[in-house]
């Protein structure tokens, strides 16, 4: 097969010159002397001393064969060597033992070296044993869990519980526990971490065992191995699940080699020999140059060596590669020879010269090898430099990272071979994220961060919420030096590390070139294609396991990813005025409805993709001018159908699309049977993994034309299908009139940036909240070091046994702190450095501007995905939580305009109906509460324009029962924190008086009220009849079930305490509990503003339902506090138990909600009002006045006959919290309980006796006041109201009440009397 290169065709079959006739008929061949000179400087043999010119053999191209063989042969015994050897049992090519020889769940990799656990503890050895001699294998460390790796024999017997080292006769390292096991274990060794290499050696001849980590051993392991007849130990390795190593037995040249010890699979020797000999040939042909002017060779830099056509050499490297060409096809070779000359090359001259040497090398390999020989060899070269990459040592300067990293930007910098690898290799062999990871260093110390950062600091504990939060410390001047010394330590590691960053960048740059179509399609397309299939893989997690991204790798891919990608983005408005910059860049919303792109299974807000064709088809065809191929709707329903394996008729047909709906949310509809079929997704899959592509017209499309669309499968794309033709938008088609006709940038680029998004969705977020682990650490130890300090300054001098642990104590603290605060530095400049900081924000505002754009198409809008809202959430939680106290959001551009644009997007979309996930619905309502929080995002929600806080504000005071209302409420008692009575803590009072020097108390944040939003909420609450009393009647609802609930609980936890066998209350159970008492209490503060703000609700009775709300809260306020108040009574029982769980659960938080509600009835309302209030309290024949008594601790009235109280008892008291209650808050309570008193006086004289049978039949606490009509049963006003509230039956016969009369016995009777 002839290739093609620097312009000359050549093939590598046809090289041969047999005879002069057919020299003579080839041009260009130097003349003989200067011939016989070029090829004896090329070919003489570098083992001898050369000879002299005139004993030397004359050489041509007619017995260079002969010469070449005479230079390559290998004598037989290097040849034979390969083969058994003494002390080795098995195959020579050594390999894990598959068939046979594992136990358990195993994923083994196609090479049958590389190994992954799949079940509990599996254990897997290799084919090939040994009995005498010093052998030696490594083991690459992919992931740091829990393995135990070593040696076995034959007989030993493994299972899910006991592995390598748990048996007689078998050994093992665990690198995990830092353990070396044989049926017992002891300490040994260092910890390992991914990227580590540890070394198995074994030395049957003195019957000792040894391991190494990173080429440093860690002593002898074990000793007297036993020994002799049927004794041979195979290397093994058990895992537990999901851990992952890869063996080197000897396939590829040591890591790590040892002297003495031999590999238990040979190298192949004769194979190195000629490689190397050939591989000087090759130099020699680059560092010579031929002038046949002069007639003489020229020596030269390879560096400045060029193909210039020339015959002779075409010919001379044609006979080198003849050769050279099959070795190269082997992993050995390939790393040992050729890497090494590579990287040989990297290390010579400057970047630009190392590079122009690798692309000709390159171009030679092209040229003269057989495009499945280079393939291969490209394919072995590529997992060599991962390989190298990954399981580097971390070193200060990071040398070895940048030097791989140069020779991989050189061999992608070749065009050809950047297409083949792209098509072929990195994202279908290769884990090629991996080239953009920097590994974390377990072990600061072998990673030279002593010397690089030899002073070491920590901060104060800070807020995870912010500066606004963070308590400010003044430090003292040598914690300054300290500080400014590490961070002088931090910028130099910063440095070093920015420039293995901005190689990962250029690997990116050159993957995204769009300019190489140079015989076929560009680079950028070819990633395109393969991105999506890996996100594809990693969304779905159907993926190989092997190829699945660690988060840690997403994360470093991710930032380099960003950079590229805004780097094309500029480059293309600086060529493009009309486009627009990167900081202003959005995914236009078409992109998520014309399926151009792949979303694979991702939710759309508006649930199903299927669904959503089907009914917004019209809005489709209307708004963007698609219309949806017939044919995908039928093979859509067709699949439907099938699943469902009933016949369906018309009308169910028509109700389906309603049905799929309740997939993405709560509807009122029973879930049908065909809903949970396991194939569902078939039909969405189908629809959504088939890109859309439109028939290209041969004219300019009108407005008003729909353009009809089919499938295309996203494999098959072209550069057409994405960046559009003269009449084709590519990936922009159906664009809505909203969006503006210019496009941003290319469309590629569009697709790179929406997969950044779908990236930091998969698993960035989790990774950076798991990150933070270091730093909570670090204040952790710090903290523990403070108290061991101030410990130490209290000792007693005479204590000097106290004195001493307290002094190994601190001394112990501060090496972890030294350790950490340099790890620490580590994760701050490859995670949450101020780049880094900058990438998540430009990312937040992506996703916001996309989903205000997205806003603006309607009902369109509901085919966005759900990962938009999701990132747009997440990425401000990580912006605001995780890369403090070192970075704040504060600093950021734009941060006030960013914080009232997200403000505007939850205020708008958590009540939005478009939205069905009840996933996403619950994560907007979430992070609405947070928002509301603190006082930076509370102002941003207040400057976003009025009828939106409005709109928000009234979805709030929706009826609780149309939607989960735990997260609603605790967004209006966040708006009413520090204006409530009592209600200014930032920590629960009654903890802090039982523990004042706890610092792991649960903290709230400070109170941070809106006067602004609870005028909104005023306003809207006076505003039409059904407003406020359908709001308050759920609010009561929800306060009367959550203290039943939270009642009927601490019943079962007071019963289960009182027994005597020892048991244990269930922790979820507590939890419950304890959610329900804080549900109560909020449910109580909300009642308590709404009082405040609007107290006519109540007590204006010329409103329909003021009486009965009033009555009904009555009651529920009398209960409440008839259950906390009774001394020695089940709460107080419970609440004595200080159960951990219920820390929350106290008199002080729900007593003084109630007082306040009491407060704002009886002392701030109006005299008319103070009447009604007072008059409907002291009528609830639940009311007891020593409940009142209670709050400013007067103590429970004695009744005749019981023991007095034991004196020293203590009771609860308002005035034992006069931190948290003021004087004037005191104040009014004794007013209310002077007004009660004297009320309760006055009602019981004047009160007359009732007869039971004149008594309310639902309650017997009323009398009857009311009758049904037109069935004529009769209750009390306040039962009947109440009952109405929810329900239009009668009590007794279910017949529809139509009116309710008032009933009065007197006048009944005595119109009964005047009619006979």
């Amino acid at each position: 097969m002839a290739s093609k290169g620097a312009g000359v065709s050549f093939s590598r079959k046809s090289y041969r010159l047999t005879s002069d006739a057919e020299k003579s008929k080839v041009t260009g061949i130097v003349q003989e002397k200067l011939l016989n000179d070029y090829l004896h400087c090329i070919f003489s043999s570098r083992d001898h001393t050369p000879t002299t010119a005139t004993n030397r053999k004359s050489l041509n191209f007619q017995n260079l064969p002969e010469h070449l063989d005479q230079l390559l042969h290998v004598d037989i015994e290097d040849e034979e060597s390969q083969g058994q050897i003494e002390g080795r049992l098995g195959p020579s090519t050594v390999v894990l033992d598959h068939t046979g020889g594992f136990e358990g769940l195993l994923l083994v990799n196609d090479d049958l070296l590389g190994v992954i656990g799949h079940s509990n503890f599996g254990t897997i050895r290799s084919t090939t044993c040994v009995y005498k001699g010093k052998w030696v294998y490594e083991v690459l460390i992919s992931s740091q869990g829990l393995m135990q790796i070593g040696w076995c024999t034959i007989n030993c017997r493994f299972n899910q519980e006991e592995g390598v080292g748990d048996t007689h006769n078998s050994y093992a390292y665990d690198g995990n526990r830092v353990r070396k096991w044989n049926v017992t274990t002891t300490n040994y060794g260092k910890a390992w971490a991914a990227g580590d290499i540890v070394s198995c050696l074994i030395d049957l001849d003195d019957g000792t065992l040894s391991f190494c980590l990173n080429g440093v051993s860690l002593g002898t392991a074990f000793e007297n191995l036993s020994r002799g007849l049927g004794m041979a130990y195979f290397p093994a390795i058990s895992l537990s699940f999901k851990e992952s190593v890869a063996f080197n037995f000897g396939s590829r040249p040591l890591r790590y080699p040892v002297t003495g010890y031999r590999p238990l699979q040979d190298p192949p020797r004769a194979d190195l020999v000629r490689a190397q000999k050939l591989l000087g040939c090759f130099q020699a042909v680059l560092g010579v140059e031929l002038d046949p002017v002069e007639g003489r060779l020229v020596e030269k830099e390879s560096s400045q060596w060029q193909l210039q056509g020339q015959p002779t050499v075409l010919l001379t490297l044609a006979h080198i590669f003849h050769h050279f060409a099959p070795l190269l096809r082997k992993v050995y070779v390939v790393e040992a020879v050729l890497m090494s000359f590579l990287l040989g090359i990297m290390e010579v001259g400057t970047p630009a010269q190392a590079q122009s040497v690798v692309r000709q090398v390159l171009d030679l390999l092209w040229l003269f090898m057989e495009d499945y020989e280079v393939q291969d060899c490209l394919k072995q070269l590529m997992m060599s430099l991962l390989r190298l990459y990954r399981f580097s040592p971390i070193v200060p300067d990071l040398g070895l990272q940048i030097h791989y990293l140069r020779l991989t930007i050189a061999i992608l910098r070749h065009e050809k071979s950047r297409k083949f690898l792209l098509s072929n290799v990195l994202f279908d062999v290769l884990q090629s994220v991996v080239f953009f990871y920097i590994k974390s260093p377990l072990r600061v110390e072998e990673a030279g961060l002593q010397e690089l950062i030899p002073t070491t600091w920590w901060p104060h504990r800070s807020s995870r919420e912010g500066r606004e939060s963070k308590e400010v410390k003044d430090e003292t001047a040598e914690e300054r030096l300290r500080r400014r010394a590490y961070e002088r330590g931090c910028q130099r590691l910063k440095k070093r590390i920015e420039v293995v960053e901005e190689l990962q960048v250029q690997i990116l740059k050159l993957l995204l070139n769009n300019k190489d179509e140079n015989g076929g399609e560009a680079s950028r397309y070819i990633f395109l294609t393969k991105f999506r299939k890996f996100l594809q893989e990693n969304a779905s997690g159907r993926g190989n396991m092997p190829m699945l991204c660690p988060p840690e790798y997403m994360v470093c891919f991710l930032h380099r990813l960003i950079s590229a990608l805004r780097y094309y983005w500029d480059e293309y408005k600086a060529s493009n005025p009309s486009a627009s910059f990167s900081e202003e860049a959005y995914i236009p919303p078409q992109v998520f409805y014309n399926g151009k792109v792949d979303y694979f299974d991702l939710q759309r807000l508006g649930g199903l993709l299927s669904h959503l064709r089907k009914t917004l088809k019209d809005d489709l065809a209307s708004k963007a001018n698609i219309l949806i191929d017939p044919l995908e709707l039928q093979a859509a329903t067709m699949d439907d159908l099938d699943e469902d394996e009933e016949p369906a008729s018309a009308a169910a047909a028509a109700q389906r699309p309603m049905q799929a709906l309740a997939m993405g949310g709560a509807l009122p509809l029973p879930r049908p049977g065909w809903l949970s079929s396991p194939t569902l997704g078939r039909a969405n899959r189908f629809l959504s993994t088939a890109a859309v592509s439109l028939m290209t017209p041969r004219r300019p499309l009108s407005t008003s034309e729909k353009v009809k669309v089919r499938t295309l499968s996203a494999e098959q794309r072209t550069r057409e299908d994405i960046e559009g033709s003269h009449w084709n938008e590519g990936l922009l088609l159906g664009r809505p009139p909203e969006e503006p006709e210019q496009p941003l940038t290319e469309n590629s680029l569009l697709e790179v940036l929406d997969g950044a998004v779908i990236m930091y969705n998969l698993s960035v977020h989790q990774q950076l909240g798991k990150m933070v682990g270091v730093s909570d650490d670090v204040n952790e130890y710090a903290m523990a070091l403070r108290d061991t300090e101030d410990k130490l300054r209290r000792c007693p001098k005479w204590r000097k046994d106290i004195l001493a642990e307290l002094t190994k104590s601190q001394k112990v603290f501060s090496e972890k702190l030294d350790h950490l605060s340099r790890r620490l530095a580590w994760v701050h400049a490859t995670v949450y450095s101020q780049e880094k900081m900058l990438d998540i924000y430009w990312l937040l505002r992506v996703c916001l501007r996309t989903i205000e754009h997205g806003d603006r198409t309607g009902s369109l809008f509901a085919f966005m995905p759900e990962f938009y809202l999701s990132v747009a959430i997440n990425s401000y939680s990580a912006l605001k939580n995780y890369f403090g106290p070192v970075h704040s959001m504060e600093e950021l551009p734009g941060y006030e305009e960013t914080l009232t644009r997200l403000a505007a997007i939850l205020a708008k979309h958590f009540a939005d109906t478009r939205i069905v996930g009840t996933d996403i619905r619950d994560s907007l309502m979430q992070a609405l509460a947070s928002y509301v929080c603190y006082p930076h995002s509370l102002r941003a929600v207040e400057r976003i324009p009025e009828e939106q806080r409005i709109a928000m504000v009234r979805s709030l005071l929706a009826p609780y029962e149309q939607r989960p209302w735990a997260q609603t409420n605790w967004i209006l008692v966040r708006l009413w924190r520090g204006c409530g009575f009592g209600y200014r803590y930032t920590r629960l009072p009654h903890l802090l008086k039982t523990k004042p020097e706890d610092a792991n108390l649960p903290s709230l944040q400070k109170p941070c009220p809106s006067t602004l939003l609870q005028q909104h909420m005023a306003d809207l609450l006076r505003q039409g009849p059904d407003v406020a009393p359908s709001f308050l009647n759920s609010v009561l609802n929800q306060l009367n079930w959550a203290f039943s609930e939270f009642i009927g609980m601490i019943q079962e936890i007071q019963q289960a305490a009182e027994r005597l066998e020892r048991n244990f209350v269930d922790s979820r159970q507590l939890k419950v509990c304890a959610t329900c008492f804080d549900l109560s209490v909020s449910l109580l503060r909300v009642l308590e503003m709404t009082i405040t703000l609007v107290p006519e609700i109540f007590l204006d009775w010329a409103r329909p339902t003021s009486e009965m709300l009033l009555q009904r809260l009555a009651q529920l306020l009398n209960q409440v506090l008839n259950r906390v108040t009774a001394e020695r009574n089940l709460f107080d029982r419970v609440v004595s138990l200080r159960l951990p769980g219920l820390e929350s659960v106290d008199h002080y938080p729900i007593l003084v909600a109630v007082t306040g509600i009491l407060v704002q009835l009886l002392v701030h309302g109006p005299a008319s009002g103070k009447e009604r209030a007072t008059s409907v309290l002291l009528a609830d024949p639940c009311f007891q006045l020593r409940s009142i008594c209670y709050l400013l601790g007067q103590p429970e009235p004695s009744a005749p006959g019981t023991a007095l109280p034991a004196p020293d008892r203590k009771h609860f008291s308002l005035q034992s919290y006069t931190d948290y209650i003021s004087v004037e808050e005191l104040a009014q309570v004794e007013q209310m309980l002077a007004h009660l008193t004297s009320a309760s006086a006055q009602a019981a004289a004047a009160s007359l006796p009732t007869s039971e049978e004149d008594l309310c039949p639902i309650c017997y606490a009323h009398p009857i006041s009311a009758v049904f009509q037109p069935c004529g049963h009769k209750s009390c006003k306040a039962c009947i109201n109440q009952h109405l509230m929810n329900n239009k039956d009668c009590f007794f016969c279910k017949a529809t009440i139509e009116s309710v009369e008032d009933w009065d016995k007197a006048a009944n009777a005595s119109a009964t009397s005047s009619t006979t």
